[in-house]
């Protein structure tokens, strides 16, 4: 799933080719990506885009005098640029294309999904905090605002495990399944922590472990074209996505704890004692 440091990526990507230029077409390939229908889709037609921001994981079109294109790509979406799109409107059918944006260069980009669990979202709204997602959401990690007095404050009598606490949109914007992961890593803390147990001087080291890895994961991106972003991610990961693997800090291998939908991925001996987790879900398939 893209997250902050690739939405941002996205964003100075888009800015440098979407800004000032007009909107001629919008054409839905996929219906369901579709989450509004007051203003439609055309109402974007015919104005020119000013300007692209992130909320979040959310990307945000505005364009001048007209409605704001907002997206979310969920966990398998993603934003193809064309220098040249094709000619002819796309064809619906069951490939990954859900939605076409034409400019009047006769560029533009195909936002796809891969996969059969649909997730991708498109909202044309005239204000982003129409959008149910963005107006839910918690403190941007990299404002300039979100200091470490915030974010102890945030966590200030919270009772979930740290994992959950970090991937909760409403409490902090942005930070997904593989970010959380590396955060982790770079704080030395296991992923089952209570949020509520930190002492100060853990919720400091947290909180620096938060933003430098944030930060050094949006200078890597930056300027990357948008075909590159994913492989750039999972290039830079050190523990997400990487269980067997010995850790590239103390050489232990890397252990993944799974979950109904998603997994998890740390190193024992840097952040749980070298104790490996409990992992629930291959525990009940070797009873």
């Amino acid at each position: 799933m893209p997250e902050l440091p690739e939405v941002e990526a996205l964003k100075g990507f888009l800015t440098d080719h979407l800004v000032g230029h007009e909107v001629v077409r919008v054409l839905p390939v996929a219906v369901s990506v579709l989450k509004t229908y007051d203003p439609p889709l055309s109402a974007l037609e015919g104005h020119t885009v000013n300007g692209v921001e992130r909320h979040g994981k959310f990307l945000d079109l505005a364009t001048e005098g007209g409605p704001h294109l907002v997206t979310h790509l969920a966990r398998a979406g993603w934003l193809h640029w064309r220098e040249r799109l094709p000619d002819g409107p796309p064809r619906p059918g069951r490939g990954p294309l859900a939605l076409r944006v034409a400019l009047e260069t006769g560029a533009g980009f195909d936002l796809t999904e891969a996969g059969t669990q649909k997730r991708l979202a498109v909202y044309v709204v005239d204000d982003p905090q129409q959008v149910p997602g963005i107006a839910r959401l918690g403190p941007d990690p990299l404002a300039d605002a979100f200091d470490e007095a915030a974010f102890a404050a945030l966590l200030f009598g919270e009772r979930r495990q740290l994992k959950g606490a970090l991937r909760d949109q409403s409490l902090i914007a942005g930070v997904g399944n593989a970010y959380s992961d590396e955060i982790l890593h770079a704080a030395k803390m296991s992923p089952f922590k209570l949020a509520s147990s930190l002492t100060p001087e853990e919720t400091a080291t947290l909180y620096s472990a938060l933003r430098d890895t944030l930060t050094a994961a949006v200078a890597r991106s930056h300027g990357i074209a948008a075909g590159k972003l994913k492989a750039e991610k999972k290039s830079a990961l050190r523990v997400h996505g990487r269980t067997g693997e010995p850790c590239p800090v103390c050489g232990d291998t890397i252990r993944e704890v799974s979950f109904r939908d998603s997994s998890l991925q740390y190193c024992p001996t840097c952040q749980t004692g070298g104790k490996p987790l409990a992992d629930r879900r291959m525990s009940r398939l070797l009873r």
